[in-house]
């Protein structure tokens, strides 16, 4: 439950610090005072959002901070531990607002998202309000206040997620579908494309081999006469060749005994020279024997230079480019056929999330149909304690047009009333007047609320509309739930202050440059002059403070 509140600097507050105990605390106070301040500061710290404009005149930044005892809420402990958020002391949400509107948040001093307070803070509370009039004409918050009463709000999470994964992959295999023609045509030009370079079958460096052998067979006379000119020149001209000229020169150098450095260096470098022409020699023989010159071999070979150079330039590509772009093309169609495995992968999995939606979707309206009975009767019993006797409440459960997977599963919800005996049951928004609506609301607030896993209950001035001996029932009703648990009440109405076990006072303090607001919590003797003065406005008389004593007295027998 809520222990402790401490308020700095938001909106007309300057500080504020309120302990808080079980049962059920009203909050009462001068109109203009700012009894909802607090709750809405309280409601910062559990995720609501927040501007620059809530921060006090003045000061630099608003802090708010919202101590928790989680010995009863085992769901926001389990929460903490997932995150490494838990302590051994109370669980405390702070929030701080600076005036520029910057916003931190922070959980047992850890900063965190304000996604994260608000996702604890619906472990911690549950706040109820008079704008829940207007939120109960919509068919959501039936749909939201069903699952909250038959504890179907995880099923139906599973349902909707469940529905919204069917929609995702529907929408990946008609995307994919609806490539199909030109799909099937892009399939069909890169299998023609990729077959004529397989045909090809192109080696690794062929090209480049190809081309030198032709440039050397076109050029096979000239180059097969300079070979023969060369050996010539260097072993068989009978009127003198290297070779001969290298072996007379050693023969005479060789002659001289004990030659100088110098000589004996030359010499070495003739001998090197001599090996070198010879070996050269040898090479352009085994060349000339080798060499092929044969015309057809040549025809062969500009055939298949032709058909590579052919094919370059039906892509528009330099010929050293095809082997890169039949990898290309390769891969493309690789991606192609992925799809079409794609379509029948995406197919089985469609017919899998929508067998899986339609047993958890089976599953939720079996709790809903269950529950929906069971709540509209109890709501038709405070109906009547909230002084419309005669009246009629149903919850209608229609199925959805829609034979596709819904995220609200597999039916619609609408509230049916009829506030007065003999009228049919319509919808909330064509029946129900302002305070007929109010008490609606209530009863169903107050039905629901007996049922949540928060042990916190917030009611902020949901009484409005409401009088007379219905407003004892009311503050009887918050008074059954307080002892459950813990229940603040925000009320203008004498009989609903009378029923709490503690009360807190809202009121301003007037300072020569500044109005702040404060909060006491009262004494026995201060509590029944603060319900006098609800019943009977400024001037206390001893008829109105008898009557308080008496309320009060009532309340606690």
């Amino acid at each position: 439950m809520l222990v402790h509140l401490s308020v700095h600097n938001y909106a007309i507050v300057e500080h504020l610090d309120l302990e808080l105990d079980a049962g059920m605390s009203v909050i009462s106070g001068e109109t203009g005072a700012g009894k909802s301040i607090m709750l809405d500061a309280l409601g910062l710290t559990l995720g609501d959002r927040a501007d620059s404009g809530v921060v006090r005149p003045g000061a630099d930044k608003a802090d708010i901070l919202a101590s928790f005892d989680l010995h009863d809420i085992p769901e926001a402990r389990a929460w903490l531990a997932e995150r490494d958020l838990n302590n051994d002391g109370p669980c405390i949400l702070r929030r701080v607002i600076t005036a520029e509107g910057r916003s931190r948040g922070y959980i047992n001093g850890s900063p965190c998202p304000q996604g994260d307070l608000k996702a604890l803070g619906e472990l911690l509370i549950d706040i109820h309000s008079q704008h829940e009039h207007q939120s109960l004409l919509k068919p959501e918050t039936h749909r939201r206040l069903l699952d909250e009463y038959a504890g179907s709000q995880e099923l139906a999470r599973q349902v909707q997620l469940a529905a919204q994964r069917w929609k995702q992959t529907k929408n990946e295999l008609q995307r994919i579908s609806s490539l199909g023609d030109e799909q099937r045509a892009r399939h069909q030009l890169l299998s023609y494309q990729l077959e004529e370079l397989d045909n090809l079958a192109l080696g690794e460096d062929e090209l480049e081999q190809l081309e030198q052998e032709h440039k050397n067979l076109t050029n096979a006379e000239s180059l097969l006469s300079a070979c023969r000119l060369v050996i010539e020149q260097c072993s068989e001209n009978d009127a003198g060749n290297v070779l001969s000229a290298l072996t007379n020169s050693l023969t005479r150098l060789g002659t001289f005994q004990g030659q100088p450095g110098a000589l004996s260096e030359a010499t070495n470098l003739l001998a090197s020279a001599q090996i070198q022409v010879e070996e050269a020699v040898g090479e352009l023989n085994r060349f000339l024997d080798h060499f092929d010159a044969d015309p057809e071999r040549l025809r062969q070979m500009e055939e298949r230079l032709d058909a590579i150079y052919t094919l370059a330039r039906k892509h528009r590509i330099q010929p050293s480019e095809l082997g890169a772009m039949q990898q290309q093309l390769f891969e493309e169609l690789e991606s192609l056929n992925a799809d079409d495995q794609a379509t029948e992968r995406l197919s089985q999995e469609l017919a899998a999330f929508e067998r899986h939606y339609q047993e958890k979707a089976e599953e939720l309206s079996s709790l809903r149909n269950n529950a929906a009975s069971q709540l509209a009767s109890a709501v038709e019993v405070e109906m009547q304690t909230l002084g419309m006797p005669g009246g009629r409440f149903t919850i209608k459960l229609s199925a959805n047009s829609n034979n596709e997977p819904h995220p609200n599963g597999l039916e619609q919800l609408e509230f049916l009333v009829s506030a007065n005996p003999g009228q049919p049951l319509k919808a909330l928004a064509k029946v129900a007047s302002g305070g007929e609506l109010s008490r609606i609301s209530l009863a169903i607030q107050v039905i629901t609320a007996q049922t949540s896993r928060v042990p916190t209950l917030v009611f902020d001035e949901v009484d409005v509309g409401i009088g007379g001996p219905t407003a004892e029932v009311v503050g009887q009703l918050l008074r059954k739930l307080g002892e459950r648990g813990q229940v603040l009440t925000v009320t203008h109405l004498p009989q609903v202050a009378a029923q709490g076990h503690q009360h807190l006072f809202v009121h301003k303090v007037r300072e020569s440059d500044a109005t702040r607001t404060a909060v006491s919590k009262l004494s026995a003797a201060q509590r029944v002059e603060e319900i006098a003065r609800m019943l009977g406005g400024v001037d206390l008389t001893e008829e109105s403070l008898a009557h308080a004593r008496q309320m009060v007295g009532s309340a606690q027998a």
